[in-house]
C-alpha cells in the first residue's frame, strides 16, 4: 500500500488563499500530486482559471480540475475540523507553533482518526492574514535562513507535502493502527456559528463595558479552540448562550403604560 492509498490522505485538503500568481497554483498541484495528495481549495485567486496553471502543473491536472474554488475561506473550511497555518514570522497570535514534520505527523493523526484537516497557504507577498490564522489551530513555520527568509509558496507546499507523505509512509511501514474517537470534533461551520453567538451574547450582557471586543474574542476563540470540542458540546454551549442572549432581552427597561392622569409616560427604568 502506498501513502496516497491511505483513507487519511484523502481527508488533507491543502488551502491556498488569495494566490496571485497562476503558475504557483499548478506548482503547488504538481508538489501535491507527486506525494500523493489530491484536495486543493482555491480561495479567491486573482487569476485563475489560467494557462499558467497548467502549463506549470506538469500533468497534475487531475487536481486542478477537482479543485474547490470559492471567493471566501469560511466554504473552504466549512467541513474541516482541524486547520493548520502556514506561516513565514511570527504575527502576535498565540498558537501552537510546530514545525514541518510535527505539523505533518498531527495532521496524518488527526486524519486517521476520521478528521478533515486543511493545511493553509497564504498569498505570495503577505502571507495569511490575522483574522485568517485566527481560524487556525495550530501555526507551522518552516526553517529557514533569517537573512533570506522568503520561501516560494509552490514551495512551501512541497516541503509540507512532503513531510506528509514521510509521515504516511512510517505508518504503512509500521503498520500503525489508526484509531478513531467516539466523539469527533466540531467543524469550522459549527466552531464559527457558535463564536459569531458568543460574539452576539458578549454584547447583550454588554460584557465589553465599552472596551474593544476584538481583544476578548481572540483570547476566547483560543481557549475554546484549545478545548477540541465535539458537535454536542457546540451545541451544549449554544443552548446557554442562547439563555443569556433570553435573559438578556428580560434585562431590558421596559417603559412604563401612560399615566391616566397627565397623559405622560414615566420615564425608562435606569440601567
Amino acid at each position: 500500500m502506498s501513502p496516497a492509498d491511505l483513507p487519511s490522505a484523502s481527508r488533507i485538503r491543502i488551502v491556498l488563499v488569495g494566490t496571485q500568481h497562476p503558475g504557483n497554483i499548478g506548482a503547488a498541484a504538481r508538489a501535491m500530486r507527486t506525494m500523493g495528495l489530491r484536495h486543493l481549495a482555491l480561495v479567491a485567486p486573482m487569476r485563475y482559471p489560467h494557462a499558467d496553471a497548467h502549463a506549470m502543473a506538469a500533468g497534475a491536472d487531475d487536481v486542478l480540475a477537482s479543485a474547490l474554488v470559492t471567493d471566501d475561506l469560511e466554504t473552504a473550511l466549512a467541513d474541516c475540523h482541524w486547520v493548520i497555518g502556514c506561516s513565514a514570522r511570527s504575527r502576535r497570535i498565540a498558537l501552537p507553533t510546530l514545525g514541518p514534520r510535527e505539523a505533518a505527523a498531527q495532521a496524518l493523526q488527526q486524519a486517521g482518526a476520521g478528521l478533515q484537516v486543511a493545511l493553509l497557504f497564504g498569498r505570495e507577498r503577505t502571507g495569511l492574514f490575522n483574522e485568517e490564522l485566527q481560524r487556525c489551530h495550530a501555526a507551522v513555520q518552516i526553517p529557514s535562513d533569517p537573512e533570506f527568509p522568503s520561501l516560494n509558496l509552490a514551495a512551501a507546499v512541497q516541503v509540507l507535502a512532503y513531510e506528509l507523505h514521510s509521515a504516511a509512509l512510517r505508518d504503512v511501514e509500521t503498520e500503525h493502527p489508526q484509531r478513531s474517537r467516539l466523539d469527533p470534533p466540531a467543524s469550522h461551520a459549527e466552531l464559527e456559528g457558535m463564536f459569531g453567538q458568543l460574539e452576539q451574547t458578549l454584547a447583550a450582557i454588554d460584557f465589553h463595558k465599552g472596551r474593544e471586543p476584538a481583544s476578548a474574542m481572540a483570547k476566547l476563540r483560543r481557549l475554546l479552540l484549545r478545548a477540541d470540542m465535539d458537535a454536542r458540546e457546540v451545541r451544549l454551549l449554544r443552548g446557554v448562550l442562547a439563555d443569556a442572549q433570553r435573559m438578556a432581552r428580560l434585562a431590558q427597561p421596559q417603559l412604563q403604560p401612560s399615566s391616566a392622569a397627565d397623559g405622560l409616560s414615566s420615564p425608562p427604568a435606569l440601567g
